[in-house]
């Protein structure tokens, strides 16, 4: 039987997390022995020792919740993501029904790029009514504008949202494309009150966008699972979080994160195996496991919606902000500072010609607002320092560099930290775990 084109893309995902764990194991200089006995120990713990979240209570979001609401609660709550609960499921006990997904700020990026593009091809048409793009419309553009940010995109852009548009049957205006490259240069508070205001974007909900971009599918571990298993889909399997169910009772009991693992290990000095680890630099563990040449940065007079691309391009979570042809880096920007987009909207009404420098400055400059500066070590550095940082400034990368005016030489990230620690067993997931990677795979 011929390998379907999802088969294939999921192969080739498994691939490179193969690839990955492989290189780590390869270039660890670890004793065999202290390996084997740390992955037996972390087998024999239950998840369900872990620490809970802060509060004792995890966050969710319900899956009617509009986006714009759900950043403000990611914000408030200083959370980078939250289960996304089904509010149709009621009171039964399977949690495939209860939870859909978990929503975060990567896929909020992709939604609010795309929404970008929608929003210039709806301001030339005076409303997104008018531009013809109504909710069942949106998907179908989605394959068009994902790929794209710049003005000459938005002139194809047009063209496919008048072709969904009369095969809607909405009538739309043969003229609507001819002032959008102008429109999107121009974006500012027109972006924001269409958006915010204008059907179908004010109304569009968490649910919507997980069906489009599910980055960050809902797979948990059992609270008598291991927590070798929770490492591994941390690190191997690249989930930024893992929700911790009780069976026979659906409700998230913890929500496991990249980050509090690596505070939970920096927790960890003063015994043996953790010191030994520590102390160890990186070059005995070989981090960083990324080449020069391939650490992605953007330049800091680059346009900050580039940066944001680039992070949804190479599904990474933050980016080194450099200058010059040396790459000096000068500042760091992630993710999650996608927020300021939306939340401080009165800030950016120039957004769509914001550079990275000014972004930073204008957050910095705000009283309440700052983006965190750039964390850096020496390649000659210990893992112990490096996640004394991580761990003490919540940050979840650190990036390498041989001298302050050198450029970035590698990055090492919360993924890498945690699979210093472990390895895979062989026959480790069972036929359960191995269809669910298969399906976090299917995104």
């Amino acid at each position: 039987m011929a390998e379907s084109k999802d088969d294939k893309d999921n192969n080739s995902k498994l691939a490179s997390c193969d690839a990955y764990f492989e290189t780590v194991q390869a270039r660890k200089k670890l004793p065999h022995s202290l390996q084997e006995t740390l992955t037996s120990a972390f087998g024999r713990i239950p998840a369900s020792s872990f620490p809970k979240v802060p509060g004792g209570k995890v966050i969710e979001i319900e899956a009617d919740t509009t986006v714009c609401h759900a950043v403000k609660v990611l914000s408030e709550c200083n959370i980078m993501s939250a289960p996304v609960r089904n509010p149709d499921a009621g009171d039964g006990l399977d949690w495939k029904k209860r939870y859909l997904g978990i929503i975060d700020y990567a896929a909020i990026i992709l939604w609010v790029l795309e929404s970008a593009e929608l929003a210039a091809v709806a301001i030339s048409a005076s409303t997104a009514t008018a531009a013809g793009i109504g909710a069942g419309a949106v998907g179908a553009i989605g394959a068009v504008a994902l790929g794209v940010t710049g003005p000459a995109a938005i002139a194809g852009l047009t063209a496919a949202a008048v072709g969904a548009a009369v095969a809607g049957g909405v009538a739309a205006d043969r003229g609507v494309g001819k002032d959008a490259p102008t429109a999107v240069d121009s974006l500012g508070n027109d972006f924001y009150k269409v958006i915010l205001e204008e059907e179908p974007f004010r109304s569009t909900t968490v649910k919507t966008i997980l069906k489009s971009y599910r980055w960050a599918p809902f797979l948990p571990v059992a609270t008598d699972g291991s927590m070798l298993s929770v490492l591994l889909l941390l690190s191997k399997y690249r989930l930024r979080n893992v929700p911790v169910i009780e069976p026979g009772k659906p409700d998230v009991k913890n929500f496991i994160t990249q980050s509090a693992v690596v505070q939970g290990l920096e927790g960890c000095k003063g015994r043996d195996w953790f010191d030994c680890i520590a102390a160890c630099p990186l070059s005995d563990l070989g981090l960083p496991f990324m080449s020069p040449d391939k650490v992605i940065c953007i330049q800091s007079d680059e346009l900050i919606l580039e940066a944001f691309k680039l992070m949804r391009d190479n599904e990474i979570g933050g980016l080194p902000v450099v200058e010059g042809p040396k790459r000096k880096i000068v500042g760091n920007i992630s993710i999650r500072d996608i927020r300021f987009l939306l939340l401080k909207r009165e800030l950016f009404n120039n957004f769509r010609q914001l550079t990275v420098k000014d972004f930073m400055m204008t957050i910095s400059s705000h009283e309440n607002s700052k983006v965190m500066p750039p964390i850096t070590c020496k390649s000659d550095a210990t893992l112990g320092s490096v996640i004394h940082h991580l761990a003490s400034k919540s940050v979840h990368r650190i990036y390498v560099v041989e001298n302050q005016d050198d450029g970035v030489v590698g990055v090492i990230t919360l993924r890498d930290v945690i699979s210093c620690f472990i390895y895979e067993p062989p026959n480790l997931f069972d036929v359960y775990f191995d269809s669910s990677i298969k399906e976090v795979l299917e995104k």
